[in-house]
């Protein structure tokens, strides 16, 4: 008979923050597979259960997914946890559901602990449309474009960042967002929590050492107008400065500028070359 594969959600911080179906499925699993053996050898210390642990972290090899696969496939039931939280979100579970998935193999969410909920829930921001990015794209281009998207959003948008970068995020954030409120959650359910309400400018003079995990929630553009069509009103040469001053490249620019006034590239490109 197939085993099943058990997502179960673990604490964000506090310990106590398990749900007791959680801690049942840790215990009758056969195998536990972790982002982090040593961070989840702590937690199920605490829950007193011991368990055979399988490594599989996001540049594991595709032998390593068809090694959990077949252990499925020959029955054996798999509980896969995150660090922390609920696994599948920003972290390598997600490869495994859709490998199980393929294989026919019932998928069982166990419900818990999820930073962005905790945060979003807490943030005062509207809750009704929310926009889950994770960690922002690491290639210039690609945020630059991602950053754009929130910059017009209609929804609230939330972002994961890590410490050695969150200075960085507030920046592009401040030039590209502008005053638009901003949430930053820290140290959720630990002792320390903190939910710090600003502007990405006003985050940008107080923060001094960031440590911990953060996430970054950031109001919906509540502009009556459309972004878009007032970039559109511009004549072309403004519609280039203004993304030139945000450090796109020609290319890019010509690109952006026809999707905003949705025409071909070729057309936004003879008209600078008739300049």
């Amino acid at each position: 008979m197939t085993g099943k594969l058990y997502l179960v959600a673990t604490p964000i911080g506090n310990l106590e923050d398990i749900t007791l179906r959680a801690i049942r499925i840790l215990k009758e699993a056969d195998i536990i597979v972790a982002e982090d053996t040593r961070h989840t050898l702590q937690l199920l210390n605490h829950l007193e259960i011991s368990k055979p642990l399988i490594s599989y972290q996001r540049h594991s090899n595709e032998k390593r997914v068809n090694e959990i696969i077949e252990k499925i496939l020959g029955g054996k039931n798999i509980a896969v946890v995150t660090d922390a939280g609920t696994p599948g979100i920003s972290d390598p579970g997600e490869e495994l559901v859709k490998k199980s998935i393929e294989n026919n193999i019932n998928v069982v969410p166990i419900p818990g602990a999820c930073a962005l909920i905790c945060a979003l829930i807490s943030s005062g921001l509207n809750t009704k449309e929310f926009t889950f990015i994770g960690f922002l794209p690491m290639n210039n281009k690609n945020r630059k474009e991602k950053l754009q998207e929130i910059k017009f959003s209609k929804n609230t948008t939330i972002l994961y960042e890590a410490p050695h970068k969150l200075k960085d995020t507030l920046k592009d954030l401040d030039e590209i967002i502008g005053d638009r409120t901003i949430v930053i959650a820290h140290e959720m359910t630990k002792i320390h929590e903190s939910f710090e309400r600003g502007t990405a400018r006003d985050f940008l003079r107080e923060i001094i050492e960031p440590k911990g995990e953060y996430v970054i929630l950031i109001e919906q553009n509540n502009s009556e107008t459309n972004d878009i069509e007032e970039l559109n009103k511009l004549s072309l040469e403004e519609h280039y400065k203004y993304y030139e001053k945000l450090g796109y490249e020609n290319k890019e620019i010509i690109k952006q500028i026809a999707k905003d006034r949705n025409v071909q590239k070729n057309e936004i490109y003879k008209q600078f070359i008739k300049k």
